[in-house]
């Protein structure tokens, strides 16, 4: 799409369906009504779990005053922040982005600045809310647009192999298929694939095969609730309802009731006197440590996704991204407000992307189901990992179909784009990928003699990067 948006006041939506296809661009973008509403559904439904693992995660670890994150109030916030947050991608940004707490940054504030480093759950939100705020002043400078805007293309589209190689191994892993091995085999295959759950997984992703293959509207979403269906009834058939007991209450079972009230105890809960506790040294280092995960995960997040669905324009630039980024960083605030830890663009959003969601009603539609399951979380919390994991694995193949594009035959380029897209999912982690392949390709590009091609910008980045993986070792 070569034409730019600037960023524009927002404007309230005509009701009248020309006003809300002209809002959203909907048909300029080549998608209907009915498409955005299905990629809407579909994004919640793949991230859904987060409602139920942020408060599982947040509640592993009692702070030094002895106080506990309770599930509902974790579920709450969780669901208020990721709710009102995707609406204001929907309505601002006005792109198919969603938005919740980050996995991986959640256990960062677990277990490193609550566990670890000794702060109170309020300290630790504090550091959240401070993070976000960085990373606001630099989106409002610009400066955090110009550094997407100038890592090369190729890079860009091995991001987004990278992030669709992560999603594979997710849905593997949530699925049981990908287990922990041992220092001979870090990662290796079930020894059991006999199980009901195994089989549910294989059911839901032979269904999602088969619909995408047949090109059939809203495969993915069909996927889910089709799985969910057959999980329940094998459950409640074969299972006496306990196959998922491990994984949490009410999965795959028919609930006992649809409403719950939400407790919002948890907002507002911040402190900020994390310098006080920790020194400014260490308490710096804490704040630029989950910074720079949550500045390049949401990079390397949008980037991807965005050329996935053919959302850049012919230099390789999203329109209107300064806009995405503004919603993304005041996301991280809001995250620490609310105690939900801190919130970032998902790259679950590629699901509802590859169901056709090209306009922010995808999103308005997503943060408006978050807002309902303040309400009815026990109808949200019935859907099993296994339902959800094969539409992974499917958008998986979506993302990777650009590898083909990578100018593979210069190594400046090539080893860079191996790396980024390889470590992402051998590390877990986005911001890894994409700090080595920023180091490598300065390192690559310079040992060439082609110093003068890399944006100045880079070096910044790389020496960033350079800093953070020492950090990381020493610490």
């Amino acid at each position: 799409m070569a034409k730019t948006e600037t960023d524009h006041p927002v404007r309230v939506p005509d009701p009248s369906g020309s006003g809300l296809d002209s809002y959203f661009k909907i048909t300029e973008r080549g998608s209907t009504v009915r498409t955005e509403v299905i990629a809407g559904i579909t994004t919640f439904l793949t991230m859904g779990y987060i409602l139920f693992v942020n408060p599982q995660i947040l509640g592993l670890v009692t702070d030094k005053n002895g106080t506990a994150l309770a599930f509902p109030q974790v579920l709450t916030v969780t669901a208020l922040a990721a709710g009102v947050m995707t609406l204001a991608m929907g309505l601002y940004a006005r792109y198919p982005f969603a938005i919740a707490a980050g996995l991986g940054l959640n256990g960062f504030v677990a277990f490193t600045l609550v566990g670890t480093m000794g702060l109170t759950w309020p300290q630790a939100m504090g550091v959240i809310v401070i993070e976000g705020a960085i990373i606001s002043v630099l989106v409002l400078t610009r400066v955090r647009e110009w550094i997407i805007n100038a890592i090369p293309m190729d890079l860009k589209r091995a991001i987004g192999i990278g992030i669709g190689l992560f999603l594979a191994i997710i849905g593997l892993h949530n699925a049981g298929i990908v287990v922990l091995g041992n220092d001979a085999v870090p990662v290796t295959i079930a020894a059991n694939l006999t199980t009901l759950r195994i089989l549910t997984f294989v059911v839901g992703l032979v269904l999602a095969a088969a619909l995408v293959a047949r090109k059939t509207k809203g495969a993915l979403l069909i996927s889910i609730l089709g799985t969910t269906v057959f999980a329940t009834l094998l459950n409640i058939i074969w299972g006496n309802k306990a196959i998922w007991d491990a994984v949490g209450p009410g999965i795959a079972q028919i609930p006992s009731r649809i409403f719950d009230n939400p407790d919002f105890g948890l907002v507002g809960k911040v402190n900020f006197g994390v310098f006080s506790v920790l020194g400014f040294a260490t308490a710096a280092a804490a704040i630029v440590s989950v910074m720079l995960s949550d500045f390049f995960d949401t990079a390397g997040t949008v980037m991807g996704i965005a050329d996935e669905a053919g959302m850049l324009d012919e230099d390789g630039k999203l329109p209107g991204m300064n806009r995405v980024l503004f919603v993304d960083s005041l996301a991280a605030a809001v995250g620490g407000l609310t105690s939900s830890s801190s919130n970032t663009t998902y790259i679950e959003s590629a699901s509802g992307v590859s169901e056709g969601g090209r306009t922010g009603l995808a999103s308005v539609v997503t943060g408006v189901l978050f807002l309902l399951c303040l309400f009815i979380s026990p109808v949200a919390g019935i859907i099993p990992p296994e339902a959800t994991a094969p539409v992974l694995v499917i958008v998986a193949y979506f993302m990777i179909q650009s590898i083909g594009q990578i100018d593979w035959r210069d190594p400046g380029i090539g080893i860079p784009a191996l790396l980024t897209m390889v470590l992402m999912p051998f590390t877990y982690s986005i911001t890894n990928g994409v700090g080595v392949g920023f180091l490598s390709y300065v390192v690559i590009r310079t040992l060439q003699g082609r110093a003068k091609d890399i944006h100045p910008l880079l070096w910044l980045v790389a020496g960033i990067f350079a800093w953070y993986f020492v950090h990381g070792l020493l610490a």
